[in-house]
């Protein structure tokens, strides 16, 4: 590319990037990093790119800063020095003038805050734009030093993911824009969307008049692609200055244009039908909002936070029963709909991949983001952003396992969008609650009996001096509980794994524990068989005479419950989401019913009814169990590790809130799963209460029997 042909071609940024004075500090910035840019290129040879910056810098300078000191003429001077010496093959008083300038503005540039660098992220996107889509390759650089000296100025890891992109050029323009602009208003709380509104009503209307034309031709799929591209790629940027206007009339255009439109397609209706809703709903509205914000048309808006800092916003679970059922049902089809999208994409249809994620957004989240945004427009934002990135992504097409980790991203917001607008309800919590409950009850009881008999034994044998050492191993076990909670979380944090993968191994951990102890508490649950566990327990330590044996056995029999209890309430803290006050206070209660245990059986002794209390123990394990299976089997589904089928329908689909606390889900991996578990349960349990008992008093009639023959 020729000096003069790259300098037009980058120039052809300014009209936009210049758009209204840009901050002080962000012009300062852009123009240090094309001017670096300029000397870098000089420093190597390459003469035509360090021209096209350098024209650049001058050109950007001129048009964008707003201060009149005399630093900014000297600046502007510098620049335009370095810019005209290059053509004519001065390259040291470009390379001295350069170095001046740069000097300069270091010197005058005030510190960047987050307005500068939504700025120069509006750069960076349109630079880059340019650089990809014709193949500039002095724009993709300026791009990515743009969007590196914002990451460098405001850390954040996504900024460090975009400037990443950038310098490699591996990335079409669209997934970074929507990647900026997702950055822009979770970092900044700011986007800077460049439009042209007096085009985009233009566009709309002429793709209107695409969808008739499709229509008469019989091609009902390009009239429903035109239709889409008239409202995601135009109307959407539209939407904020009508709704500032006018909300009712954006909403109605928005319906007209996303539902009704779209719904006349697809019933391949006639071409007449299609034109006549075109002028009746679509073409008025159109008309009415240009003239509403025919005085709010800058170059570009500023969209500011969707929920300024202090608004109110509505409660999590204010929606109207009808919006949750809504919500409900959307969320099912979406699921439907990115399985879809990722068998398609999986099998190279990425047309009809791109379709599937396509109508997951606009015809069904779209709908759920009605009573969403007003409950939490950050999070309604973030979904959308994720949405965005499935579409660019099947449609480039990228690898399979960025779309499979895009789709999971996806799936566990529809869970949080659902927890959001449909709220906890009463029986989750009570279900977190009592569950919490249960683990610390059950899991405190066995060592409550164990060290409750060896005190009584230690009184009865008169060893009081024994009884300090328990204490001790009490003591420690708990601090060692506490640090293996600890050390759980910093695990986790460490490990880099993903949530679903992390929730899917605890609960398959806390399963199989649980299976363990269950089937040791139900051989136990024999009073007598009980008795003879703990004296032999309390003759072992009695033998040695030893304290320090006395301390391990009080610690292990402690720690052995705290260790599973840290295990089944990381497993339970992942699904109670919104509850996790029920489950401390289930928590506490099971420790205060813990010491009424402990000193119910040091006044009742043998009186204390242990079969229940282990019978009901037994049960417990078994609900947690099962609750946890179905839960990990949904977890590996997410991850694609599992199968999917979907059974709504013949299993009810519960609330998720309830779901998560019982495992039952309408897919029929996770009932297979919960089933068998179930069934060995029953059968256990048959076989240890009603069939060993009758067995054994059979052939104890027997054995009385004969004895009587004899």
């Amino acid at each position: 590319m020729s000096a003069a042909l790259a300098s037009a071609a980058l120039a052809l940024l300014l009209p936009v990037l210049a758009a209204g004075a840009a901050a002080p500090a962000a012009v300062h910035e852009v123009t240090l990093a094309s001017v670096g840019l300029a000397s870098s290129a000089l420093a190597a040879g390459d003469e035509a790119a360090a021209a096209t910056h350098a024209r650049f810098a001058a050109e950007f300078y001129a048009g964008s800063a707003a201060d009149t000191a005399a630093s900014h003429e000297d600046v502007h001077l510098l620049l335009l020095d370095a810019s005209s010496l290059l053509p004519i093959g001065d390259t040291r008083g470009a390379a001295r003038a350069l170095e001046a300038a740069a000097q300069a503005l270091r010197e005058g540039a005030g510190a960047a805050g987050p307005p500068d660098h939504v700025e120069m992220l509006a750069v960076a996107e349109k630079s880059y734009r340019e650089g990809i889509v014709y193949s500039r390759a002095e724009a993709a650089e300026l791009a990515a030093a743009v969007a590196s000296r914002v990451a460098e100025l405001a850390p954040d890891g996504r900024l460090d993911a975009i400037a990443a992109k950038m310098r490699a050029r591996d990335a079409d323009y669209g997934r970074v824009a929507e990647d900026i602009a997702y950055a822009q208003r979770t970092i900044f709380g700011a986007a800077s969307v460049e439009i042209d509104p007096p085009q985009l009503y233009r566009t709309i209307r002429s793709l209107n008049d695409g969808v008739i034309a499709a229509a008469e031709a019989g091609d009902y799929a390009l009239a429903d692609a035109r239709a889409v591209e008239a409202y995601l790629d135009n109307f959407e940027y539209l939407e904020p200055l009508i709704g500032d206007a006018d909300e009712g009339l954006m909403l109605a255009i928005e319906g007209a244009m996303r539902v009704g439109l779209r719904e006349l397609i697809a019933g391949r209706a006639p071409a007449q039908d299609l034109r006549e809703h075109i002028e009746r709903s679509i073409l008025p509205g159109l008309e009415e909002a240009e003239g509403l914000t025919a005085g709010l048309e800058p170059g570009r808006i500023v969209a500011t936070e969707l929920a300024e800092p202090g608004s109110p916003l509505a409660r999590m679970g204010s929606a109207t029963d009808e919006q949750k059922a809504t919500v409900r049902d959307e969320i099912d089809r979406i699921r439907a709909l990115l399985a879809e999208a990722a068998a398609m994409h999986g099998a190279g249809e990425y047309g009809g991949a791109y379709d599937a994620a396509r109508s997951a957004y606009l015809d069904s989240y779209e709908l759920i983001e009605v009573p969403l945004r007003s409950i939490s427009p950050d999070f309604t934002l973030e979904v959308e952003h994720q949405f965005a990135v499935l579409r660019n992504l099947v449609r480039a097409p990228a690898d399979a396992g960025e779309v499979r980790e895009a789709i999971t991203a996806i799936g566990r917001n529809l869970d949080e969008s659902e927890r959001l607008v449909g709220g906890t309800g009463a029986l989750a919590p009570a279900i977190a609650f009592v569950s919490s409950f249960a683990i610390i009850f059950r899991e405190g009881l066995e060592a409550v009996l164990i060290l409750g008999a060896i005190l009584a034994y230690l009184e009865a044998s008169r060893n009081l001096r024994f009884k300090r050492h328990l204490l001790y191993g009490v003591a420690a076990a708990i601090g060692a509980t506490g640090a293996t909670w600890v050390a759980a979380q910093f695990i986790i944090e460490v490990s880099g794994a993903s949530r679903e993968l992390i929730e899917a191994v605890a609960a398959l951990s806390a399963t199989a524990v649980l299976f363990y102890v269950s089937f040791w508490v139900l051989n136990k649950i024999e009073h007598r068989k009980w008795m003879e566990f703990v004296k032999a327990k309390v003759w072992q330590a009695t033998a040695t005479g030893s304290a320090s044996v006395f301390v391990m056995l009080s610690f292990f029999t402690v720690y052995r419950e705290g260790f599973e209890s840290v295990l089944f309430y990381q497993a339970m803290i992942g699904f109670a989401r919104y509850s996790e006050l029920y489950v401390v206070l289930g928590f506490v209660l099971g420790l205060l019913v813990l010491l009424g245990v402990y000193y119910g059986m040091r006044r009742l002794g043998r009186r204390l009814p242990l079969r229940a209390l282990f019978g009901l123990t037994m049960g417990v394990g078994a609900y947690l169990s099962v609750a946890f299976l179905g839960n990990a089997v949904r977890e590996l589904q997410a991850l694609d590790i599992v199968p999917y089928t979907s059974m709504l329908g013949t299993i009810p689909r519960l609330d998720i809130n309830v779901a998560s606390m019982t495992g039952i889900y309408p897919t029929l991996e996770t009932a297979v799963a919960q089933a068998v578990l179930a069934g060995v349960y029953v059968a256990a349990s048959s076989y240890v209460l009603v069939l060993r008992p009758r067995r054994a008093r059979r052939l104890e009639a027997m054995r009385k029997s004969r004895g009587r023959a004899q």
